[in-house]
């Protein structure tokens, strides 16, 4: 494809200036002259003084295939994905679609460009600083090449960091945050980048399971995390009018999945919201923050453990 791009804007190359712009052997030029001249493309050698490598005029190849649709979904969401940026290769992937987008009619170039300017991604959380995933690119590069790490780890339940060594199989992005899957002493685990203090990359090659299915070991690990959190609760509460945006916001992050707090008809005057907390201990934090502002109306176990907490707080700060 090179060959052709480069033929289409020069009418005449030698095989060396072809070799020199492409970065390989003159040798390998012409093997792949003569396999584009088998697959049809009219390409040709002119030995002598003047020869080359030629491309027969008027011959345009569209390489790059795509449709209008194809061409949004690259180049708006590559020109604002962070993934690339976290991943260290921001780079490459401007230079990678610097080269397709020479090939692009004008009318989907400037389609491409309209969208990009009109879309921005934000995978942070509401209220939530974004993470550092500086340890990023070298375990990416280490899942690329096979090689087994040392991490320098803050894990949530130690008191301090530690030292693993661990096999990476591959990296998870969940809702801005970033997961190294790997096995340490044979068992998977998943460990969060943000928390990577150090990774020293290793001679030895990882071991990797034949056949990994990544998206199911990832479900299979996810799945053992939740059953390990506290049940959820269904809640219904009462807010202040001018509260109940704040209170959407706020627990919005915390809800179950697919859950959105929806007002609930009543003769009240404080609309009525229910929502389903995953943990039910959030429920209790993020309730209590409101005052006076949030009632809890049901279920009546969590009203009494409300209480139970603003006694609590009022015994400790009265």
């Amino acid at each position: 494809m090179q060959i052709i791009l480069l033929l289409q804007r020069h009418p005449r190359l030698s095989a060396r200036e072809l070799a020199e712009r492409l970065e390989v052997s003159t040798r390998t030029v012409m093997r792949d002259m003569e396999a584009l001249s088998a697959a049809g493309v009219p390409v040709y050698t002119e030995r002598g003084r003047n020869g080359g490598c030629v491309l027969l005029p008027g011959y345009r190849a569209d390489v790059s295939g795509l449709t209008p649709r194809e061409a949004q979904a690259l180049f708006a969401w590559s020109g604002r994905s962070a993934l690339s940026e976290e991943l260290g290769l921001q780079d490459a992937l401007k230079s990678a679609m610097g080269k397709l987008s020479s090939r692009l009619p004008l009318e989907l170039q400037d389609d491409a460009d309209a969208l990009s300017d009109a879309i921005v991604v934000d995978r942070r959380r509401w209220f939530a600083e974004a993470e550092d995933h500086g340890a990023l690119p070298v375990l990416r590069q280490a899942v690329v090449t096979r090689r087994r790490v040392r991490l320098l780890y803050a894990s949530a339940s130690a008191g301090e960091s530690q030292r693993r060594t661990v096999d990476p199989w591959g990296l998870v992005e969940q809702a801005g945050r970033w997961y190294l899957v790997a096995a340490h002493r044979g068992v998977a685990r998943m460990y969060r980048v943000s928390r990577v203090e150090q990774v020293d990359v290793l001679e030895e090659t990882a071991e990797r399971p034949e056949g990994l299915d990544l998206q199911a070991e990832w479900d299979r690990l996810r799945s053992e995390l939740e059953q390990q959190l506290p049940v959820g609760v269904e809640v219904e509460v009462r807010v202040r009018p001018e509260r109940v945006e704040m209170l959407r916001r706020i627990a919005t992050p915390m809800l179950g999945k697919g859950s959105v707090a929806r007002e609930v008809p009543a003769g009240d005057e404080w609309p009525h919201l229910r929502m389903h907390f995953r943990v039910r201990e959030a429920a209790c934090g993020v309730l209590l923050g409101f005052a006076g502002d949030v009632e809890v109306l049901e279920p009546a176990d969590l009203r009494a453990r409300m209480l139970q907490l603003a006694e609590a707080a009022l015994a400790t700060y009265g």
